[in-house]
């Protein structure tokens, strides 16, 4: 008897879709890469291997500057949103269903759903009266910014390990005279790290190249790496860009890497 069981792979013409999905995906991020190492100051032909633009980019102070604070500020807002996020995340499901319940899932993720311009403009104008009352002008702006735009990023992987928890080992925490806190601390934290991991790597990745609220809220002399490399393009398209836009395709990389063997290793 013959196996009759239904195959997406044997399905006419799924490999030639596949593949092609993959070279549209694919084929523009190998063709910056390669430009990258162009000598040539065109980014469309060809000039020899070179490191040059590398180089340029390494000494740059303007980058330096960018990239560090580009840095800086994803890491205070992805530890913010994951710390929220995971508060959200407990309180709307570690408890019975309650009225609003699915208000509130919605609020939480209402970034997600809506052009990030309206997130952009609606924090231009709250930051822009805090601004007059305050003076205030640091980086503290930028910071609060993405870490609201994140939350929603970080909660969501977070909310999935919560919902997909057994609760035996809590229950018998409980029997066995646990406090609350000794049972998040020792059974509930430890088994939801993976999940508050993806969640903060997440985070700290949109945060990192996001260009459309920061642009909105920065002032200036607070440029990211990524609204320098925009501004770039606006003045001169040289294969920098290349250069840099490489740069954080590898440090995503390794992050994504680093996040998939921690993960692994922990289940």
């Amino acid at each position: 008897m013959s196996d009759r069981s239904f195959a997406i792979a044997r399905v006419p013409g799924f490999a030639t879709i596949a593949v092609a999905a993959f070279v549209l995906l694919y084929l523009p991020i190998l063709t910056m890469v390669g430009y990258s190492f162009n000598a040539s100051t065109s980014v469309s032909q060809w000039g020899g291997f070179s490191l040059h633009w590398y180089r340029l980019a390494w000494e740059n102070e303007t980058v330096k500057a960018a990239t560090a604070r580009s840095l800086i500020i994803a890491t205070f807002a992805a530890l913010i949103s994951t710390a929220v996020a995971t508060m959200a995340a407990l309180g709307t499901t570690r408890r019975g269903r309650f009225r609003g319940q699915t208000g509130i899932y919605v609020m939480i993720n209402t970034p997600l759903m809506v052009p990030e311009i309206v997130t952009a403009v609606a924090l231009l104008i709250l930051f822009g009266i805090v601004r007059q009352a305050t003076g205030y002008q640091g980086l503290g702006y930028l910071i609060l910014a993405h870490s609201a735009f994140c939350i929603p990023f970080a909660y969501l992987p977070i909310r999935a390990r919560l919902e997909g928890m057994d609760l035996t080992l809590e229950t018998a925490a409980a029997d066995l005279y646990a406090t609350p806190l000794a049972t998040f601390r020792r059974i509930t934290l430890p088994i939801l790290a993976p999940g508050i991991m993806a969640g903060a790597m997440l985070a700290f990745v949109i945060s990192l190249d996001d260009v459309i609220i920061t642009e909105f809220v920065k002032s200036a002399g607070q440029d990211t790496l990524p609204t320098y490399m925009l501004g770039a393009l606006r003045r001169q398209l040289t294969p920098e860009v290349n250069a840099l836009s490489t740069a954080l395709l590898a440090l995503t990389v390794v992050l994504l890497t680093a996040f998939f063997l921690i993960t692994r290793k922990r289940n």
